[in-house]
């Protein structure tokens, strides 16, 4: 599953402030994060996410995600378990005006699929012992 989320920014959205966005996801495996900075974000638009209130990405507390023109993807092995799967990213500019939407993807599927073998299973097969 490929989940998109996306928000443009306005004035009202200050680091003191920032835009809260609620990213609703499933029970499973986060293995993609994509998120799109359009031209003229100059590196003037943050992102962070968190889970509860763990910042995720950028993995350095504090710190804050940001481009222009570009997106920022990478691989993630991230488990969100049922009953605790919302994020919250976390977006504000210090642009004056021109305001950009900032999209949000993630790649999420279940943990079966991107890891079919326990690591008892693994340790088994490579060892010959049950």
């Amino acid at each position: 599953m490929f989940y998109a989320f996306s928000h443009t920014l306005t004035a009202d959205h200050s680091e003191k402030s920032p835009y809260e966005m609620v990213i609703q996801l499933t029970a499973g495996v986060i293995h993609q994060v994509d998120i799109v900075f359009q031209d003229g974000c100059n590196h003037q638009v943050f992102v962070q996410i968190f889970h509860d209130s763990h910042q995720v990405w950028p993995s350095n507390r504090g710190a804050s995600l940001k481009g222009n023109a570009t997106v920022i993807s990478f691989r993630e092995f991230y488990e969100l378990l049922p009953g605790n799967t919302m994020l919250t990213a976390k977006m504000w500019s210090t642009l004056g005006a021109d305001w950009k939407e900032v999209v949000i993807q993630i790649g999420l599927l279940p943990k079966k699929i991107l890891q079919p073998l326990s690591f008892d299973e693994l340790l088994a097969a490579a060892t010959g012992i049950r």
